[in-house]
């Protein structure tokens, strides 16, 4: 992929001229053996993709990670400090060295320590969690993926000038991975008055591309899919298999004299309108002026309480808002039905209740037909389709699942996680246990009881048991994990469904009647500090899946129940 000099780049109608970052050909050697003897940043997923996007042009008129002025102007009025619309903020937090300081150049690597970028530090300022979180998601509720994440996120963000030396690394698709320049040019080609963006993180339904082609046949438009290939939202259909779902689509059902397929290695915030907004003036930059944008558009779903996050339609109604200023159009996704006795997806506004009418959600499709091993309706999807999603989707009984028992040491966590593990294996499950006094004598041996180091230990039991629920095995999970936070933050590692959090609630007299080891009168003796239930606070889940009453109920009433939940989802073989 080549990417021209800031002098050739085309021009967006609204953000300027697009930014190029990249250092010169004939000065990366030098540069990236500089680099290396600098101090480094290592580049989480989310700001590798950021900084792709930064370098490319994608931000324009952000040409790095946002200082103080551009952060807190856009929290408070979503645009930067030169009046651009920019509703998210795009930062790069860290947590504080001896080696980070003001005037100081740094090296920007990826998980593989290779330097992408030399960053020169202007700035170094503290952000506020709850701030971000209210003004920019609306919540602060941790089920939202993103407020939980940002437990993760340092203390400090960091500012200054960017000289990129090469764009993070890809091995798929990069014939599909163009630059905005690239997308821009591409489209000039086709030579249609209007663009039409759509952006997507989930494979396309019938009633997609009945909409996309609408929209561009409406507007003589040429059409940019434009999958976000970066963060998405827990438990997504994977890029590899939603990606070969569109090629098929666009190489079969689409006028190849007017679609394009490109890749955007986008990290979203599932921050509902603002976000759409973003999503807006990122395709901007892109030459689009049409974005289509669905109900509920970029929500990361249901919050603790079980209502969405956000309106279902305030994302349209945020877009239409700012389109006249941007440039932008929306395109309403309507919600639309399937007539099967005309064959076509008609608006549900426009039906009669006496018309026969097919529907079908995305969980309808998932519970109802992948997960039994049956084939979509072609009404629903593409027949090609079907058959990508069926081959990359496991059977109910084959699907990976993370049991995360939580409670006061002695609550019988790991008594009936033993139970679990061994009913569980009689039903044909591959189970792995992982207790937690198991876990910190292998996987954290020398970890101590801070807050830190206990939420490091809980990170990596929801990492190994993200990899093994990822390859269709049940992770049964036994620990005090004390902290609603972490908990929430190991919640998002898994996709909808694939994490039951179980409450082992027993009181805390219960609790130390059974130690037989002493250690919570050893506690109370002051002999052992940070214990949980004593001196540390064991935060209650608000919101779990499973309430154990594991004071009065026997440990294999308990773990009966359980599987009893397991069953009813479909994630046991069906036995006599």
């Amino acid at each position: 992929m080549t990417f021209p000099n800031a002098q050739s780049i085309l021009v967006s109608p609204y953000g300027g001229a697009l930014i190029d970052l990249l250092a010169p050909t004939d000065e990366l050697d030098e540069l990236t053996s500089y680099a290396y003897s600098l101090p480094a940043v290592q580049l989480t997923e989310r700001a590798l993709c950021d900084l792709e996007l930064l370098a490319t042009g994608a931000f324009s008129p952000l040409d790095r990670f946002m200082g103080r002025a551009d952060y807190q102007q856009v929290l408070g009025t979503m645009r930067l400090r030169n009046g651009f619309l920019f509703p998210i903020p795009v930062t790069l937090p860290v947590e504080p060295t001896s080696q980070l300081a003001e005037g100081r150049e740094v090296a920007l690597c990826d998980s593989k320590q290779e330097v992408l970028a030399i960053m020169t530090i202007e700035e170094m300022y503290e952000w506020d969690r709850e701030e971000l979180a209210r003004s920019v998601l609306g919540t602060t509720d941790l089920r939202h993926p993103l407020v939980a994440e940002m437990n993760q996120w340092g203390k400090l963000n960091l500012s200054g000038p960017l000289r990129v030396l090469r764009l993070p690394r890809h091995r798929d698709f990069v014939d599909l991975r163009l630059s905005p320049a690239e997308v821009r040019a591409h489209l000039e080609g086709f030579g249609c008055r209007n663009v039409v963006a759509f952006q997507t993180r989930n494979p396309l339904h019938r009633v997609h591309e009945e909409l996309t082609k609408r929209a561009i046949a409406e507007h003589d438009a040429a059409l940019l899919l434009h999958p976000a290939v970066g963060v998405t939202k827990p438990g997504d259909v994977d890029h590899h298999t939603r990606v070969r779902t569109y090629k098929v689509l666009v190489d079969k059902y689409y006028d190849r004299k007017r679609t394009l397929l490109a890749l955007i290695p986008l990290a979203m915030r599932m921050a509902g309108p603002r976000e759409a907004l973003w999503h807006a003036v990122v395709r901007r930059n892109y030459g689009a002026n049409f974005l289509i944008v669905g109900r509920d558009h970029a929500s990361p779903g249901m919050n603790s309480a079980g209502d969405s996050f956000y309106g279902s339609l305030d994302a349209q109604t945020m877009v239409g808002k700012f389109s006249g200023e941007l440039g932008v159009k929306v395109i309403p996704f309507e919600e639309m039905v399937y007539v099967p006795e005309e064959d076509r997806y008609v608006e549900i506004s426009q039906v009669s209740e006496k018309t026969k009418t097919y529907s079908l959600s995305g969980t309808e499709a998932r519970d109802q037909y992948l997960s039994r091993g049956a084939k979509l309706p072609s009404w629903y999807v593409r027949s090609e389709v079907s058959e990508i999603l069926s081959d990359a989707h496991r059977p109910g009984h084959q699907q990976g699942v993370c049991l995360w028992l939580t409670g006061l040491s002695c609550a019988g966590k790991s008594t009936i996680a033993e139970i679990l593990t061994a009913r569980l294996l009689d039903h044909g499950r591959s189970v792995t246990l992982l207790d937690g006094d198991v876990v910190r004598t292998h996987l954290s041996k020398g970890l101590g009881f801070t807050r830190e180091d206990r939420d490091l230990n809980i990170r990596r039991i929801g990492f190994v048991a993200s990899e093994i629920v990822r390859h269709g095995g049940v992770a049964i999970c036994a620990a005090i994990s004390p902290y609603r936070a972490v908990r929430n933050e190991v919640r998002n590692m898994f996709g909808t469904n694939l994490f039951v959090e179980i409450f082992v609630d027993a009181p805390l007299d219960v609790c130390m009647s059974r130690d037989t080891k002493g250690m919570y009168a050893k506690a109370r003796r002051g002999e052992i500090k940070n214990f949980t239930g004593i001196d540390d606070p064991y935060e209650t889940p608000e919101h779990p899946e499973i309430r154990l009453d594991a004071g009065n109920v026997v440990p294999e009433a308990n773990a009966q129940i359980v599987v009893d939940l397991l069953a009813g989802r479909g994630l046991l073989r069906q036995t006599a």
